[in-house]
């Protein structure tokens, strides 16, 4: 195994990793490169906005937008669904695996994050982290200004309230609003 696989496999494994590799900034800018492409495309581009993102996303259905701008870290690690809609402004920090399942609406000003740093000064200071998978269900709405925190599973039918921070798993059939998100609702 190379010192590149290995790296990598660290970072996707939970594992924890240097954050400053030379192959992940490495990696990190080759996807910048292609986001700035994206985000500087004209609304009307959208046969080479999708030709992008077909090329940067892990995997996605037949039917999906990602409105502009867009950011994330790695877009190799992000697979979404049938159907998926995300608004403007998404962020995700898919240092671990994101994925979202069929007709999810995503809107503006929403960041997922997989990426964990040390709690101690010190070690943070070292740029070791790690990373926790995110994993939203089928038929979810996360509104405007929501965040999603490593190591979250979110349900099936789930509906995030605006501005929630959602920082442990929520069940499926409900909705769920507050800092932290915590379910209101079932449905």
């Amino acid at each position: 195994m190379t010192e590149a696989e290995k790296i990598w496999k660290e970072m996707m494994s939970g594992e924890i990793y240097d954050a400053a590799h030379p192959e992940l900034i490495r990696r990190l800018r080759q996807t910048r490169e292609k986001i700035w492409e994206f985000n500087n495309l004209r609304p009307s581009q959208e046969e080479k906005q999708r030709a992008i993102l077909h090329e940067l996303l892990g995997s996605h259905g037949e039917r999906f937008q990602i409105n502009q701008p867009f950011h994330c870290d790695y877009g190799c690690n992000i697979f979404v669904g049938e159907g998926f809609f995300a608004n403007f402004n998404l962020t995700v920090l898919d240092e671990a695996e994101v994925r979202i399942g069929d007709n999810a609406f995503i809107g503006p000003n929403v960041s997922i994050y997989t990426a964990c740093h040390p709690l101690d000064a010190a070690t943070r200071n070292t740029l070791v982290e790690w990373s926790e998978p995110v994993t939203i269900g089928n038929n979810v709405w996360i509104g405007g200004s929501a965040t999603i925190l490593p190591g979250v599973t979110i349900g099936d039918n789930v509906v995030i309230g605006a501005g929630s921070v959602v920082a442990k798993d929520i069940p499926s059939d409900c909705v769920a609003v507050g800092n932290p998100a915590r379910v209101i609702r079932r449905l």
